[in-house]
């Protein structure tokens, strides 16, 4: 019987599809990586969150192991040179987060517009200070999309009815993939230098490293706002804490960020609003990730290669140290 070993916590419903499937597992989800790794020579198959990390040491002791399911879409947590070198098919689930993710970037486009966070740590702090934190509608403004992917497009979708007009960037996509009266395509340079609001939904590889940094927060409006919930990287932190101190821009909301747990200067600023890699924190997405990551691993050790494997953009963030 092959063995399946789970070192995150999963939702039930996983363990369940597992023990149909008539796997062994090997149930470490809540333990340390002292005591999973003394098992993993054992594991044919390996479903993980997060919180495990697949290192180059760990994946040289996994003698028998076939598949790493990554219930996520980030493999950052995982050596996946080293998987590839041994054999290992590493596989994640990219489009379980679409939703969660869109309405994430929503919040925060909102909150950053309207000052919900500054609000609530001043009620907090004793104070009534609603002059101060005059914010702005959406209604009539700008909001450059860069990245008009699955993502972006659930995005663009859920804010078509506050009245915005929308623009996008995406350099695989043309105008003939959108209706023009839903979303019209520019350059990069004009997107920034027209929106209001900027949302980035593209992946972290080497053209879109550092894409937003101080020459192009110079082209933005003073009165724009920036919100990332992509990945860590495509804005250059440091630039945009200059932005922000300097007035160069009016307000950021980030989600990711370089390096993660992230206490860097954008903490600093009133005008930045910081939340803790939550794009894809639903109860509904973190079980349905649980759920396709462990269908994912069974169908590979039932039946071969299936659809899904890493994209690879993601190879590449690695392969070129981003």
């Amino acid at each position: 019987m092959k063995k399946i070993l789970v070192t995150d916590p999963i939702a039930e419903s996983g363990y369940t599809i597992l023990r149909e499937a008539g796997f062994d597992i090997l149930d470490y989800a809540n333990s340390s990586r002292e005591e999973w790794i003394h098992v993993l020579p054992e594991a044919h198959g390996w479903v993980i969150r997060s919180g495990t990390n697949p290192d180059e040491e760990a994946i040289q002791k996994a003698d028998n192991l076939e598949i790493i399911g990554r219930a996520g879409v980030g493999v950052d947590n995982i050596d996946i040179q080293a998987a590839t070198r041994q054999g290992i098919v590493v596989m994640n689930t990219p489009d379980v987060n679409t939703i969660s993710a869109a309405e994430h970037t929503v919040g925060m486009i909102l909150a950053v517009s309207r000052n919900l966070a500054q609000g609530h740590e001043s009620l907090n702090r004793g104070q009534w200070n609603r002059h101060a934190l005059v914010g702005t509608e959406l209604f009539g403004k700008t909001l450059g999309i860069v990245g008009c992917g699955k993502i972006g497009s659930e995005v663009r979708k859920r804010l078509q009815s506050f009245g915005l007009n929308m623009i996008g960037y995406d350099p695989f996509l043309t105008q003939d993939d959108f209706d023009p009266s839903h979303l019209k395509i520019v350059d990069l340079d004009t997107l920034t230098r027209e929106s209001d609001f900027i949302t980035l939904h593209v992946p972290l590889v080497k053209d879109t490293k550092d894409l937003f940094n101080v020459d192009r927060f110079k082209m933005m409006k003073k009165t724009a706002r920036i919100i990332n919930v992509a990945r860590g990287g495509i804005i250059n932190e440091k630039d945009l804490a200059n932005a922000l101190k300097d007035q160069k821009i009016s307000g950021a909301a980030i989600d990711v960020f370089e390096k993660e747990p992230y206490s860097g200067e954008l903490t600093q600023y009133d005008t930045c609003i910081l939340t803790s890699h939550m794009g894809s924190m639903s109860i509904d997405c973190r079980t349905k990730m649980e759920i396709e990551a462990t269908n994912e691993a069974v169908h590979f050790l039932l039946e071969g290669l299936q659809e899904g494997g890493v994209p690879e953009e993601e190879y590449a963030v690695q392969r070129e140290g981003l």
